[in-house]
């Protein structure tokens, strides 16, 4: 089985980190794990503490197939760097096994500000969630020329091989973020139907985000 790799902050995880997911695991007949990272490099320090984060994302994955709660970047010291999970991941998944990391448009767009990014296609599939129509364009040149010849339109191809491909997904149209949902919560905003409603409960009753 394809096993992908879904990392960020999720702070806090919300239905559109789901639907993403979910799009994948069904897509792509594949395991999503998902990661939160404890120290994320790329922006700031997270609201909720790592355990927090992690607690959250258990309870929205509850008892959903397909979908698991990975919690190895929280075991490690220092930054959260995706290059040490899936060498960690393929040491012990094996060399013949698919395994892929799934991101969204925006995260794909900056892989090149990324810790040894030019070796993530050694390691792994990428698998970049795309809404419905939107085709991606304009992509950095050093990006566009490390991805030439790795791009592929056939899923099988992230079952058959190992690692090495780029197959964009269309994930369904999904506006939330987790930016919007923190300043819904802070300022007293509509924000409920955002999460399950397991993160909803948790967020009130640890008060979390101004609540």
């Amino acid at each position: 089985m394809l096993t992908l790799i879904y990392g960020g902050t999720f702070d806090p995880v919300h239905c559109g980190h789901l639907a993403v997911a979910r799009a994948a695991a069904a897509a792509l007949h594949a395991e999503v794990r998902l990661v939160p990272a404890a120290d994320p490099p790329h922006r700031d320090a997270p609201h909720a503490s790592a355990e927090q984060r992690a607690q959250m994302l258990e309870l929205a994955i509850a008892g959903e197939r397909g979908l698991r709660l990975d919690r190895r970047e929280l075991q490690r010291s220092g930054p959260s760097y995706t290059i040490q999970t899936l060498l960690e991941l393929r040491d012990e998944l094996g060399d013949s096994a698919p395994l892929g990391l799934l991101l969204g448009a925006d995260a794909f767009l900056g892989l090149p500000t990324w810790r040894l990014w030019r070796e993530l296609l050694a390691m792994a599939h990428l698998v970049v969630a795309q809404r419905p129509g939107h085709v991606l364009q304009a992509l950095p040149e050093v990006l566009a020329q490390a991805l030439e010849g790795h791009w592929t339109q056939r899923p099988d191809d992230l079952r058959r091989l190992p690692a090495g491909r780029v197959l964009t997904l269309d994930v369904g149209e999904r506006h939330e973020s987790s930016t919007e949902l923190r300043e819904r919560l802070a300022s007293g905003g509509d924000w409920p139907a955002w999460v399950p409603p397991a993160v909803a409960q948790y967020i009130r009753s640890h008060h979390l985000y101004g609540m």
